[in-house]
């Protein structure tokens, strides 16, 4: 768990009671105490922290909630960062902890450093995390954004909570997209020769993106295949084209910060037969057998005919009908070919997730029981694996929709978007609500000054206390833990918020969910910027007060623990702390 973090102080103090509490025969042993809970109360009039351990062990123990509480509360009292605890309702108990409680967390801010708040949780668990995986025909746009930052945060929050992570991208370059590709390429590489190719086709990519490739490829080759059979030049400018735009993507997803450990090539997985090898270790446990694929719900189309293909036993693991691996014409389906390559992760890592756009919501039951299958485990799957679901951005400027990016053809991409408002603001910005909800990208909004703007106010939080640092030094004053005694209520409460960071990383962890940091990071500024503007109006309550240099070095101690706190935060989401804005 995380070293020297005072909420995990507690979960263990409350531990210890509850050890004394069997030891006196109080509570029978061998109770899980997996559902209790040490955290702040909802209504912080009530304390510092609350747990739920007396209701939800009084139950299996065939014990009265509030006899429990009573009895926990007598051991709890007894800690020495206690200084209250007492019951609420039928059996919660609520705790206050001393001043020097707080400001011992403020001394393991210190002397942990950019290392507060991890955790080692994960035990060095591996997760592979597969994100943005967007098919190889063109740059990264909007459309790839969002998942691509929630992925890489995702990466980011498990490693700090003591994971061993696997960020991986699969390259889509089997299917009939990078046949159009190679022909759209080719296009490019005609009029790269001097042909008029007039207007790009209709299904061809129509982006300028492409000019370049047909230019390397009219230089390398001439003519050679302008006027050739597909037969001859399909596959190598398959190829080629692929090999390019995955270039594009690694530079493109470097903008925002992102770099892969691992590209996997469904052209290759094919190609190494895992998909035979998927089928035949699922047909030797009779999940996959050969049988007639149900007709299309609704109005049955006049051309169709049953066919007999491979299907997989998907209702065995809670799906509507089973599903086929394989098309009429001996090829692999979607699902095959994704079946045969969560085969393969599922074979180097401990933990697998993927994050998909929402528009993949139909297809999360299948794959989740094909993993299931593959691990040799239940509907839950023998190896966790967990879909990501992450909504479209809309586009705005100021509120209108935003014009498209003439590099592309039709879509504004990423490198447009970190060029305009710069990386750190794409990222942050993605990690402001839930990937789940709907969500405007308004490239005006996200760069305002202002207090409504998420990314602004924790940046700003974060330089308001680098300059309140640098005019202590000219005042001749430095931060300094020797007397953070002087430190009052007001200084308490925002080492209060402070002191969550570890928690909220290992509740944000457990779930799967940064934007959770993000969350943490907006309420830690509010908490600085509220205290801040007291000194506003009281002199006494800034952080340099000129005729106590005492006091100043512990409010400047303060600020540069709570500063740490922000770039901890922002380092687990990729976001660069601002010195000055």
């Amino acid at each position: 768990m995380t070293e020297n973090a005072l909420h995990e102080t507690m979960s263990r103090a409350v531990d210890a009671a509850l050890d004394a509490l069997v030891a006196a025969g109080t509570l029978p042993a061998g109770i899980s105490r997996a559902n209790v809970a040490v955290e702040p109360p909802r209504d912080p009039s009530h304390g510092d922290l609350a747990t739920n351990a007396a209701m939800v062990l009084a139950k299996p123990a065939k014990a009265n909630p509030r006899t429990l509480a009573e009895a926990l509360v007598e051991q709890l009292s007894a800690h020495p960062a206690v200084t209250e605890a007492s019951i609420a309702g039928p059996g919660f108990i609520n705790m206050r902890l001393s001043p020097a409680a707080w400001l011992g967390e403020l001394g393991a801010i210190a002397s942990r450093g950019n290392a507060y708040g991890r955790s080692a949780m994960g035990a060095g668990q591996t997760v592979n995390i597969e994100y943005v995986s967007a098919n190889p025909t063109g740059p990264m746009h909007m459309g790839h954004c969002r998942g691509a930052v929630v992925g890489d945060a995702l990466a980011g929050l498990l490693e700090y909570a003591g994971f061993a992570v696997i960020k991986e991208y699969y390259v889509n370059d089997a299917g009939a997209q990078v046949q159009t590709l190679a022909r759209s390429v080719h296009l490019r590489y005609r009029e790269a020769l001097g042909e008029d190719i007039g207007e790009i086709p209709p299904g061809f990519y129509p982006g300028d993106y492409l000019v370049p490739i047909g230019n390397a490829l009219a230089e390398e080759f001439g003519d050679k295949y302008a006027a050739a059979p597909e037969s001859e030049w399909l596959t190598l400018f398959r190829t080629r084209a692929v090999a390019a735009m995955m270039d594009m993507i690694r530079a493109d997803l470097a903008l925002l910060g992102i770099h892969h450990d691992l590209f996997s090539s469904e052209a290759e997985l094919q190609a190494a037969g895992k998909p035979e090898a998927a089928e035949v270790f699922l047909r030797e446990k009779g999940l996959v057998y050969d049988g007639l694929l149900e007709a299309p719900k609704g109005k049955t189309p006049d051309d169709w005919e049953p066919v007999e293909l491979p299907l997989f036993r998907s209702t065995q693991f809670g799906d509507d009908q089973d599903r086929p691996i394989k098309k009429s014409d001996g090829s692999w389906t979607y699902f095959g070919a994704d079946l045969a390559y969560h085969y393969q992760k599922a074979q180097g890592a401990d933990a697998l997730i993927d994050i998909w756009g929402a528009d993949h919501a139909g297809t999360v039951k299948r794959i989740k029981a094909a993993v299931a299958a593959l691990t040799e485990g239940d509907a839950d799957g023998a190896k966790p694996f967990d879909v990501k679901l992450v909504q479209m951005v809309q586009l705005l400027r100021d509120g209108e929709p935003a014009k498209m990016s003439k590099r592309s053809g039709n879509f504004i991409t990423i490198a447009d978007m970190v060029e305009e408002v710069g990386k750190d603001v794409v990222r942050f910005t993605m990690l402001t609500r839930k990937p789940e909800a709907q969500m405007d990208f308004d490239f005006v909004k996200v760069v305002e000054a202002s207090k409504d703007n998420p990314v602004f106010y924790v940046q700003y939080a974060h330089a308001r206390i680098c300059s309140t640092l640098q005019k202590g030094a000219e005042a001749g004053f430095s931060p300094s833990d020797a007397n953070l005694a002087l430190l009052g209520e007001e200084e308490l409460e925002l080492i209060k918020v402070a002191a969550q960071f570890p928690r909220m990383v290992e509740a944000a962890a457990r779930a799967r969910e940064p934007h959770r940091i993000a969350f943490f990071l907006g309420d830690l500024a509010a908490a600085f910027h509220s205290y801040w503007n007291i000194g506003n109006d009281r002199l006494d309550k800034r952080f340099v007060v000129a005729d106590n240099a005492d006091l100043s070095a512990a409010r400047l101690h303060l600020a540069s623990q709570v500063g740490q706190v922000i770039r901890n935060g922002l380092a687990i989401l990729g976001v660069e702390a601002a010195e000055q804005l």
